[in-house]
Formats: structure tokens, C-alpha cells, sequence
């Protein structure tokens, strides 16, 4: 079984399911409200970025920089993030005492605790399923109110589905990068720049596939690229796509007849000229050296 992301400590070894039990209340009454939030390590998955920057009114790239930190997911470096924290490890969204600043748009992370969310897949099994494990942390105070509920329950009350339903095909392609380990290799830098891009940075993401470039590439219909000009969903869904055949070489989006052959060409043409433009330097500083001995000669007969 796998688990592709880190989640927090202090999780419980047994795996449940949605009708399994949980003992658990988090109110404003509660003695350790919003110590959670002054102890947070929070994974962001791809919706969590869309929905925070659009609260924030900040473009993806903005939010990046602004509000999250990077590390690595796995140790071919495939790039997570963050969200960041004071020197005191507090969350920034942290509205003081009143809570999450940004309370109904929160992430993943944040809606599941506490439970942390596992997407599992038994071996040789092409399916994955999704399992929840039990956060326990000495400051929560929280599984000792006396409300118990099934998990199904619990994950409807802090709304988990929508975000589920965003992320869940980001999660099969971590797990399915992580469960294929040495058989699909480390990801050229290329590839990893792209799901980072991908994954996480959407507005750069958009500006890449309406590029000429990409429309040249590929084989999509007009009415794809009007779609996703203004849909940050529609475009969250087809980052998926392409991450498919970034990562693992799928055919998930048709190219261009001789596209291939033609990005070739025009990368041969670049090459060539870049080595003629270095030969032609190269040339110009022996020029140069020439003349600058021929007139240190000249001086030194004078």
C-alpha cells in the first residue's frame, strides 16, 4: 500500500473506511482553538491553490511566492508545496483569535483533520481507493467531546467532496509516479518544471497552452481554448492530461501530424544558429587579440 503524500505525524497505523467511527468536535469553545493552526504543515494539492488565490485575489504565481514554500515529494524531487508559515510555525491565514481567515475556502489538509486522507493501492492492482487514518496530536483537545459521527459524515460536514472530486486524478498520478519507481525513472528536470507549472502555478500554465507553440503541437478544437481561457476548473482538468503524457508518455492529447519532426527541425535551425553566431564570436575575438598584439608590438619598437 502507498501513501504519495506527507501528511502530519502522529497518524494512527489503522486504516478506516467512511462508515467507520469518529469521535471528534473542533468548535471556538474549545481550549485549543486554533492551535492547529499555530502548528501547520499543510500539503497543498492543485484545487487548494486555485481556491486560495482566488480568495486572495492573487494570480497563481503571486501566491506561490507569496504564501507557500517548496519541498520535495518524493527523492526524484517531484516538487510539492506548502503552505508557509511565521518563524513560529503559525499559519498566515490565521485571523487571530476569530480563526482561518480564509475559513471556507481552506485546503484539503486543513477540511480532513482529523483524518488525513490515503489514496491506496494493493499490489499488482490497477485501482486505488481512498482510506482515512486517525490524526492524534496532544494539543487537540478535540476527540474528547462526546459527539461521535461515521467518517462519510464528518467528511460531508467539512465539505471534502468538491475537493476530493478536484484532486483526486492529481492524486492517482502521484501514486502511480511513487508506485512505479525505478521501472518509470527520475523525470528529466524538464518534465519536473512542468508539474510544478502544471500542478500548481495555473495562470502560467494557461499562458503555456494558449502560446502558438503549444497550438501548433497539439490537435485541439477552438472551442478548448475559449474553455480554458476563462475556466480555472476546466484548465485545473486538462493540467491532468498533460501531466499524463509529461510523466508517463500516454497519449492523452493528440498531436499535430509531423509535429514532432517539425520541433525537431526548428530546434536543429536554433542550434545551428546559435553555433554560428559562437563561431562568428569566437572569430571576432580572435580579431580582437590579433590587434591588440600587433599594436602592443608597435609600441614596444617605438
Amino acid at each position: 500500500m502507498h501513501n504519495p503524500l506527507p501528511f502530519q505525524s502522529a497518524v494512527m497505523p489503522e486504516a478506516l473506511q467512511l462508515n467507520s467511527p469518529l469521535q471528534f468536535h473542533c468548535h471556538p469553545g474549545i481550549s485549543c482553538f486554533n492551535a492547529c493552526c499555530k502548528r501547520a504543515d499543510i500539503t497543498l494539492a492543485p484545487y487548494d491553490v486555485l481556491r486560495l488565490k482566488r480568495r486572495l485575489g492573487l494570480t497563481s504565481t503571486e501566491f506561490i511566492r507569496q504564501f507557500t514554500v517548496p519541498f520535495q515529494m518524493d527523492g526524484d524531487g517531484l516538487p510539492g508545496i506548502k503552505l508557509k508559515t511565521d518563524d513560529n510555525g503559525t499559519c498566515l491565514q490565521l485571523a487571530g483569535d476569530a480563526g482561518c481567515g480564509v475559513y471556507s475556502d481552506r485546503p484539503t489538509v486543513c477540511r480532513y483533520y482529523p483524518l488525513a486522507l490515503l489514496t491506496l493501492r494493493e499490489k499488482d492492482s490497477a485501482i486505488a481507493e481512498e482510506r482515512y487514518s486517525l490524526v492524534k496530536e496532544d494539543h487537540c483537545q478535540g476527540h474528547n467531546e462526546q459527539r461521535e459521527l461515521s467518517i462519510a459524515e464528518y467528511r460531508a460536514e467539512q465539505h471534502c467532496d468538491e475537493f476530493d472530486a478536484k484532486n483526486r486524478d492529481w492524486y492517482q498520478l502521484v501514486l502511480k509516479k511513487k508506485s512505479a519507481g525505478p521501472a518509470v525513472g527520475r523525470p528529466p528536470q524538464l518534465s519536473l518544471q512542468f508539474f510544478f507549472m502544471a500542478s500548481y502555478d495555473g495562470d502560467t500554465f494557461r499562458r503555456f497552452v494558449l502560446s502558438d507553440n503549444f497550438r501548433n503541437t497539439y490537435t485541439l478544437p477552438a472551442e478548448f481554448y475559449t474553455e480554458i481561457e476563462q475556466d480555472d476548473e476546466a484548465l485545473l482538468e486538462f493540467s491532468y492530461r498533460f501531466l499524463r503524457q509529461v510523466l508517463f508518455g500516454e497519449r492523452t492529447i493528440q498531436e499535430m501530424a509531423d509535429a514532432w519532426e517539425q520541433r525537431v527541425t526548428e530546434r536543429q535551425e536554433v542550434w545551428e544558429a546559435r553555433r554560428q553566431i559562437e563561431i562568428e564570436r569566437r572569430a571576432a575575438a580572435e580579431d580582437e587579440k590579433y590587434r591588440a598584439d600587433g599594436n602592443d608590438d608597435c609600441g614596444c619598437a617605438g
